[in-house]
């Protein structure tokens, strides 16, 4: 009997090692690293976890960048995994690559049930084809907010965040007079200071809708009150009410702003978490959607992140496996809430909000004010100029804008001269993009 039993106990575990190894694997790249990243790789592993059909091998690629990259050159050598994180600048890129497996497609074919109209307009809107048509599925999602310290605004009796630029600048004088150092910090990150800035202003971008009527767009931001907004920060900087903020110069904006040190800064709701846990004791402030030039003419801010692409080329059984994934990680309970909990970033359907907002979430002295990112998202309908920005090699173009605005800032070329620069190159950015898609049609 003890030789029977120990036979079926062999057997037993001989099937189960079979069945184990059974399951079909499937790789899924990401971008985001460090903490984020850690979250990510454990979102995979509660999806190995809930279930013994499928398994996700997620790998880590270094950085979006990295992962847009390392995505491209997997494709052309058949090594490419079945699903990417890419990010907001990336998905003009991947909508001409030729690489993708649109996401509407793939969940018809495979009957993932997916409520598109569900998505919040100004996410859907940024990932969406000009037919409307969803490409990619948003996983996590931001958009920029103000940080400011209330402390600080006390000292000039005042208990709300200022509502518009002008504004700002009259608190920030009014700070320094009160003994207050650093009032705003700022760097010369382009999605903070011109995409959002753009967006949440009406300001054109490039011409023919920020991008989305087509390959032939060109920059205009050096025409616009982007220009002005930029010489008012430099009025700021050289008058003491505002701090340049970078890893280069010792801390970074959150840094600078968790610590006490600056007053304000304008960065994504996802560091609200962040800010949260690394905030000097007493510490005492709040979130508010971005000043804006006219408060009777805001519109919406622009979203941020990243959304999940499936890739070409792989196998019935790897897509079958990726849908469970991506069913499993879309969803209000087992997805958004997971990213919302332990990330600062936002969730991206009014179902999964409101499982949220019934669940208290937002009421945890630990995420009160991660709701203002909702309402900038949704401060008005989307409009042509507040969908995204849909250019070909963004982030070589964030690299040059960036680049110039170090060199006005830092006194060494005037802002609108640096700024003419940012749009010159580009330009030529744009136009050899172009000639790289020469015939090709946005989708």
């Amino acid at each position: 009997m003890k030789r029977l039993f120990l036979l079926a106990t062999a057997a037993s575990a001989i099937a189960t090692a079979a069945g184990a190894a059974e399951r079909t694997k499937f790789d899924f790249w990401y971008g985001l690293t460090g903490d984020l990243g850690e979250v990510v790789a454990k979102h995979c592993q509660l999806f190995n976890e809930s279930q013994d059909k499928y398994e996700a091998v997620c790998t880590g690629q270094g950085g979006y960048d990295k992962a847009e990259q390392n995505t491209i050159a997997a494709y052309r050598a058949k090594q490419q995994p079945t699903i990417v994180q890419i990010y907001d600048a990336g998905t003009v890129n991947f909508m001409l690559s030729g690489a993708i497996y649109p996401a509407n497609k793939f969940t018809e074919e495979h009957k993932l049930d997916i409520d598109w109209k569900g998505y919040f307009p100004g996410i859907a809107n940024y990932y969406a084809t000009s037919g409307g048509d969803m490409w990619s599925f948003p996983y996590n999602s931001s958009t920029a907010v103000f940080y400011w310290n209330k402390d600080a605004w006390a000292k000039i009796n005042k208990t709300s965040a200022p509502h518009t630029w002008a504004e700002l600048g009259e608190d920030l004088k009014a700070m320094k007079a009160a003994g207050v150092e650093c009032g705003f910090a700022f760097d010369f990150d382009t999605w903070m200071n011109l995409e959002q800035f753009s967006a949440t202003n009406n300001l054109p971008v490039a011409s023919m809708d920020n991008g989305y009527g087509g390959l032939g767009a060109e920059l205009v931001f050096n025409k616009t009150a982007f220009v002005d907004h930029m010489k008012d920060f430099k009025s700021w900087l050289d008058a003491g009410y505002a701090k340049i903020q970078t890893t280069q110069v010792g801390k970074n904006l959150v840094q600078s702003f968790a610590d006490g040190s600056c007053a304000s800064t304008i960065t994504s709701i996802a560091n609200h978490g962040t800010v949260k846990n690394t905030q000097v004791a007493g510490l005492n402030w709040d979130v508010a959607m971005l000043p804006v030039i006219d408060t009777t003419k805001r519109t919406n801010s622009l979203v941020g992140g990243a959304s999940l692409w499936l890739m070409q080329g792989k196998t019935d059984k790897e897509y079958e496996a990726a849908a469970a994934f991506l069913k499993y990680v879309t969803a209000a309970d087992t997805g958004e809430k997971y990213i919302a909990e332990n990330t600062g970033y936002i969730p991206v359907t009014t179902k999964g909000f409101d499982l949220l907002k019934q669940e208290g979430f937002y009421s945890d002295p630990k995420h009160t004010g991660r709701e203002v990112a909702i309402a900038s998202l949704t401060a008005s309908d989307v409009g042509p100029l507040s969908r995204g920005i849909r250019l070909g090699n963004f982030t070589s173009i964030r690299a040059e804008v960036r680049a110039e605005l170090e060199a006005a800032f830092t006194g060494q070329k005037d802002m609108q001269t640096a700024i003419d620069a940012a749009v010159e190159r580009g330009n030529q950015i744009l136009r050899r993009y172009e000639q790289t898609y020469k015939g090709a049609a946005l989708p």
